[in-house]
């Protein structure tokens, strides 16, 4: 009786540690973030440029949180380097950020949906820059949220050339010469989803997940170069790539637009290597991981089944 009544005690007191172990780890995440997103309200802010140097690249750069992003980043006094597919779209950005901010800019046109040899491309038009900070931001996201049996092949693989090819190949390309330099920021922005599984939404999820691991490893990797490795997961965005459901086109406290988002983002680059970007996701965020996986997994498919209905009521499609 007494080996059992000590075997209960020793479980009890592995179970309490393991509680604590549980609940500081979410606690120290909080006042982390917190502390990152508190100096948004303070009047100074790093000096981007000392810091990482003159110019930024910003993939995915005209529309979204890109768009915002590089605008943000040239309030700050940075050069912007443009990356998206069209010429017309990245000529406008370019020359609303030149007239606003009076910095410099130049406009790269690469589908990253292409695969390698768009990399050439950039490689080439990167080589007289000296890349100081890069944004992968560029994404896609499914049109609206569909079983895997229902996602055009191609929708597919641009998500998987995009959203995996596009950040691990610009890393690859712009790491060097920062490494060289012993200075530099590279942000990867993911998502939300990256929590759990997603249905609905399952290819779309796990290429954020890679997002997440490919950030952690790659701060291993470069940290003691002193090179920063940042990696956003917002929550909702009012931008385009949620268009499938006008829930998400609404601007408020917890889908703030792109620029709001953008401005706090930017805010926590050299204060803090993961983040949402933004305090009320950080909220969000920290309630959203005390459930196990299975229910949020759950919650996430229930939240994608009333967003395709949405979807299909509100965004009639021809036949």
């Amino acid at each position: 009786m007494a080996d059992v009544t000590v075997t209960v005690w020793i479980l009890a007191a592995v179970g309490c540690a393991l509680i604590l172990w549980l609940l500081a780890d979410s606690l120290w995440n909080l006042i982390q973030g917190a502390k990152a997103h508190l100096t948004y309200f303070q009047p100074a802010s790093v000096d981007l440029t000392k810091k990482y140097g003159p110019w930024a690249v910003v993939t995915g750069s005209t529309d979204g949180i890109g768009k915002a992003y590089a605008m943000e980043l040239a309030r700050r006094g940075v050069n912007i380097v443009l990356i998206s597919r069209t010429q017309q779209k990245l000529d406008e950005v370019a020359a609303e950020i030149e007239s606003k901010f009076k910095v410099k800019t130049k406009t790269i046109a690469a589908d990253f949906s292409k695969g390698q040899p768009v990399f050439d491309v950039i490689e080439h038009e990167l080589k007289d820059i000296p890349v100081g900070i890069l944004v992968n931001n560029v994404g896609k996201q499914y049109s609206y949220p569909m079983y895997l049996g229902e996602v055009p092949q191609q929708e597919l693989w641009d998500i998987v050339n995009i959203n995996i090819g596009a950040t691990t190949m610009m890393t690859r390309l712009i790491v060097p010469q920062m490494q060289k330099r012993k200075r530099g920021a590279i942000v990867n922005v993911s998502s939300g989803s990256e929590l759990q599984p997603l249905p609905l939404m399952t290819v779309y999820a796990a290429s954020k997940v890679f997002v997440k691991s490919f950030s952690e490893a790659l701060r291993y990797e470069y940290e003691r170069d002193g090179i920063t490795i940042q990696h956003l997961s917002p929550l909702f965005v009012n931008t385009k790539m949620n268009a499938f459901s006008h829930r998400l086109q609404e601007t408020s406290l917890f889908v703030p637009d792109a620029a709001t988002y953008s401005q706090n983002a930017i805010n926590t680059l050299g204060k803090v290597n993961a983040t949402t970007g933004y305090w009320a996701h950080g909220l969000q965020y920290f309630l959203t991981v005390i459930p196990p996986v299975w229910i949020r997994t759950y919650i996430g498919g229930l939240m994608n089944e009333i967003f395709r209905r949405d979807y299909f009521k509100d965004v009639p499609k021809e036949q």
